[in-house]
This record gives structure tokens, C-alpha cells and sequence, in this order.
């Protein structure tokens, strides 16, 4: 039911936005222009095929002088998909941006997941999701990997703490064949992955996983995730401490050489 009245609301929006948009004598590829974004994403959002994210919404509502309308009818989406929702604009931002820097404590990071490990952890995940919705979350995950293959990829650097390579999920051939593959992106040209260690006596990454974003406009974000949902994080002194810990996880983890000589010794290669 929930879903149903989201169509309908982005389907609403759509139509508010088209409408304000030829009222105001634009044509979509003007406002798109207008407001920074692809012509795509315009006509995706008037047809109701992508929602109205927050941001885009609040810029819209200041070129057409809509006073706030889109913004209010993005903040009426059913309850229900509001987290999504930030998680849905962090994709949007993460296809876009020139520069990403990615901790991550327990897992190996989305963008290098093999499609069996990430089907092992979607598979675990509590409550379960139906087969369909499986198919679903596996397939928007694995299409994420898509800006690694764009005629110039984002500038990527990846910290991942070791107990995340420890852990077998899936088995010992999808724990072996991610090794691998984290092995082969450990030589991919403006790619760096470094591990953390164990054996490091402090931690700047004890409080969990984040990433830092920088868009084309060189807007800097956040964005953190947790068992209650995920967060944007825009405010100057939130990046500011985020940014500093990177740094110094970066500093603690083990060097490009020594993680790549650790993950032929997980491999029994060395």
C-alpha cells in the first residue's frame, strides 16, 4: 500500500513540477541547466519514474518560484520511505562524483562486491526480503559498480578494516573469489585500497563506517549509515571531523604494498 501511494505522490510531484516548469516558460533541457543536473533527470521526475530528491526539490522551487511546493510534496512521501530516500540521493550523487573515500569496518564496501558476496549478505539480512525484492536490492547494487567503468571514473580510495576480509560470508569459495577481486581493484589505475589492521593499538574508525563525496561542482558530503537508518551529513564541522578521520585512517592502515601482500597471504599466495 505503501509503495502504491509513493507511485502516486512521485507521479503528483511529476506533474507539479512539469506544470511549473511550462508556466515559467522553460523548456527541460533550460531548467535542467538552470539547476545543474542532466535533461534526463528532469524528464525522469515529471513522469514519475524518479523521485524528487530533497535537495533538487529546494533549488527547483527557487528557479520556478513554486515557494516551497515541491520541497513540502517531497517531504509528504509515505513515512515508510523516507530512510530509502537518503539512500536514493546518496546513489544519485555517488554516479556523479569526480572523488570518493570509503571506510568501512565491516563488510567490504558496496562498490567492490563480488555479486555472490553481495547475495550472500542480502540473503542474511534480517527481516528477510522476498526473492523478488532480493533480485531487486541485488541488481541496484551491482549497477552502482557502473561508474567504475564511465570514460573517467571517480578518483577512489577505499579503507577496509581486516575483520571485514576475515569474515566468510557466503562460504569459502565467495570468501575467496572477493579476495580475489579485491586483489585485482588493488591495481586499477586512481583506485586505492588500504586494510586496517588488527593489530593497530588505535582506531580512528571505531565509531563505523562513513564515506566522503566530493560532486562535480565540488560540493564535499557524507554520508553514514547505521542500524536506524543512513544520514546525510552536509554540516562544515561534521565533514570537517569525518574528513580528519579518513585522513588519519589512511595514515594508521597498512600501506598500497602491504595491504596487496596481505591479501596474497588471505589468498595462500605468498
Amino acid at each position: 500500500m505503501n509503495s502504491k501511494k509513493n507511485r502516486s505522490t512521485m507521479r503528483m510531484l511529476g506533474k507539479q513540477l512539469q506544470a511549473a516548469r511550462r508556466a515559467a516558460g522553460h523548456t527541460q533541457r533550460q531548467l535542467a541547466e538552470q539547476a545543474l543536473v542532466d535533461e534526463e533527470t528532469i524528464a525522469s521526475v515529471e513522469q514519475g519514474r524518479r523521485r524528487l530528491m530533497p535537495d533538487l526539490a529546494r533549488t527547483l522551487d527557487v528557479i520556478l518560484d513554486t515557494k516551497g511546493t515541491l520541497e513540502a510534496g517531497v517531504e509528504n512521501l509515505p513515512e515508510i520511505d523516507q530512510f530509502p530516500l537518503f539512500a536514493e540521493e546518496y546513489m544519485l550523487h555517488e554516479r556523479d562524483a569526480i572523488a570518493l573515500s570509503w571506510y568501512d569496518a565491516l563488510v567490504v564496501p558496496g562498490l567492490l562486491q563480488t555479486e555472490a558476496y553481495a547475495r550472500a549478505l542480502l540473503s542474511s539480512r534480517l527481516p528477510a526480503y522476498d526473492e523478488e525484492e532480493l533480485e531487486t536490492k541485488l541488481a541496484g547494487r551491482l549497477s552502482r559498480q557502473e561508474i567504475m567503468h564511465r570514460k573517467v571514473p571517480p578518483t577512489m580510495s577505499f579503507v577496509v578494516w581486516e575483520p571485514a576480509l576475515l569474515w566468510p560470508n557466503g562460504g569459502r569459495e565467495t570468501h575467496l573469489t572477493q579476495l580475489r577481486a579485491l586483489r585485482e581493484y588493488s591495481e586499477v589505475p586512481g583506485l586505492t585500497l588500504q586494510i586496517y589492521p588488527l593489530n593497530r593499538t588505535s582506531h580512528a574508525g571505531d565509531a563505523g563506517s562513513f564515506i566522503l563525496l566530493e560532486t562535480p561542482d565540488h560540493q564535499h558530503l557524507a554520508y553514514t549509515e547505521s542500524q536506524r537508518g543512513s544520514q546525510w551529513v552536509s554540516d562544515p564541522d561534521e565533514l570537517s571531523a569525518l574528513t580528519r578521520k579518513y585522513a588519519m585512517l589512511r595514515t594508521q592502515a597498512l600501506t598500497i604494498e602491504d595491504s596487496q601482500s596481505l591479501l596474497d597471504r588471505l589468498l595462500g599466495e605468498r
